[in-house]
């Protein structure tokens, strides 16, 4: 039987989903610590994007910190990490997942205030608002179309990165993988694949789930300003 033909057989086995350690116990380790790793991401970029968009400075630094964070391998960290006091297992993967998950929200909340309309802010200022009342009032509410574009990449691209956690005992869909080579390839290459078609078929939901809660918060007025954002938010990702 071909490798294809075992994994199709291997996810139509009830017991590999249901038994402990089997694709549903994977399931939500793999997207528990992804979500832990985008919100950390979103505690340390969304201020310090929202504060540099809104001070005008500070272009060179965002961009300095997303090639950095883009250019450092996701699987270095994750070697690197458990070396400290975080250990093995899952504080060093979500830390790992979530310096991979700041470029494109960092990006983004930077951008989506830069790209306020300045007649809105300027009218806003002229009525005597304070800069922290700009920010909060005017900036901050037309920035939402992209720091939903920028969460939305952010969160696919942890998805599907979380499959290495493995490698640190970090557990999710990766361990399935994982131990698919543990096997002879003979008997674990249909293991293998399913544990990749699991990841790919994760990272697909999530991304369309998103999409349809980014279309379904962003006013109908503000959407092209969403697909602007979506552009931008690849221009992140590719460090363009």
């Amino acid at each position: 039987m071909s490798a294809i033909g075992q994994a199709v057989l291997w996810l139509n086995d009830p017991l590999n989903w249901t038994n402990p350690g089997g694709v549903l116990d994977r399931l939500g380790e793999h997207l528990s610590m992804s979500a832990a790793a985008v919100l950390l991401g979103c505690l340390v970029a969304w201020p310090l994007g929202l504060w540099l968009g809104h001070s005008g400075r500070g272009g060179g630094l965002v961009l300095l910190v997303s090639n950095v964070s883009l250019a450092v391998p996701t699987l270095a960290l994750l070697t690197i990490l458990p070396l400290t006091f975080l250990g093995f297992g899952r504080p060093s993967v979500v830390v790992a997942l979530a310096v991979f998950a700041v470029p494109p929200l960092l990006a983004n909340a930077y951008t989506g205030v830069r790209q306020a309309d300045p007649e809105a802010r300027d009218a806003a200022r002229g009525m005597g608002l304070s800069g922290g009342q700009v920010l909060r009032r005017v900036e901050l509410p037309l920035a939402v179309p992209y720091l939903a574009t920028g969460f939305r990449t952010a969160a696919v691209q942890v998805v599907a990165t979380a499959a290495l956690a493995s490698f640190v005992n970090g557990g999710g869909l990766g361990q399935i993988i994982r131990a698919g080579f543990g096997l002879d390839i003979a008997a674990g290459g249909g293991q293998i694949i399913a544990g990749g078609v699991l990841v790919a078929g994760l990272a697909i939901a999530v991304e369309l789930v998103l999409a349809l809660v980014e279309r379904a918060v962003t006013p109908r007025p503000l959407r092209p300003v969403r697909r602007r954002a979506a552009r931008r938010a690849a221009n992140a990702v590719e460090g363009t």
